[in-house]
């Protein structure tokens, strides 16, 4: 009998980056203890490793189970972390071996760290994080929970990003200051390649050099 069992939730694109991460961290473990969960492809298989419906991986017999989300949509994850709470499964923290993490960083539960992932110094990360890869937080930023970073996002300084954000591939975001942190609000979508230079309200979508809000038609 498999005693422990791991499991990447979604079996997608970022599902198949993230899996060997996870073998990363568990280098002594057989192959056969790790799987997907999802329940749109389960009875297939994906890069050789079984795809498995939530209900299968959650009566496996295993002694042991634990589950990264490897699903940008936030709203998803946390309704994911809620299922897993309530069935008592572990949350994996994944960080890929080249990940810099340097003096003062505070990261919360679930966190997704991907390959050249940069966490500089007195930095606040909350619950469920995903940091795609070549992503960058500078010093003294505070980032709420199940925020979302796409591949290559530059978060200076003095950032503060509340949960839930969405921060797009190749943005930047401008340095704040010690008084007047930049603000990007709860919900909001930072779009990709945009370069905010001043705070984003809750909710909105900004795209564009400067970014603007991106109105609705």
């Amino acid at each position: 009998m498999t005693v422990e069992l791991y499991g990447v939730y979604g079996a997608s694109g970022f599902g198949k980056e993230v899996m060997p991460l996870v073998r990363q961290q568990f280098l002594h473990i057989e192959k056969e203890c790790f799987v997907f969960i999802d329940d749109g492809q389960a009875g297939t298989d994906l890069n050789g490793y079984p795809i498995l419906s939530y209900h299968d991986f959650k009566s496996h017999k295993a002694v042991s189970k634990s589950v990264t989300i490897a699903i940008a949509n936030s709203i998803v994850r946390e309704k994911l972390v809620l299922r897993l709470n309530e069935d008592s499964i572990q949350h994996l923290e994944v960080k890929a071996e080249n990940t810099v993490i340097l003096d003062e960083v505070e990261i919360g539960e679930g966190s997704l760290l991907c390959p050249f992932t940069c966490l500089t110094s007195n930095i606040k990360i909350g619950k469920f994080f995903h940091a795609n890869i070549y992503s960058y937080v500078a010093h003294d930023c505070v980032i709420g929970d199940y925020v979302t970073f796409a591949p290559s996002v530059k978060c200076n300084g003095n950032i503060h990003i509340e949960d839930h954000a969405y921060i797009g591939t190749g943005a930047v975001i401008k340095q704040g200051t010690p008084d007047k942190p930049l603000v990007i609000g709860k919900g909001a979508v930072v779009g990709m390649g945009a370069v905010v230079t001043k705070s984003v309200p809750p909710g909105v979508t900004v795209v564009g050099n400067p970014a603007r809000i991106l109105e609705k038609k």
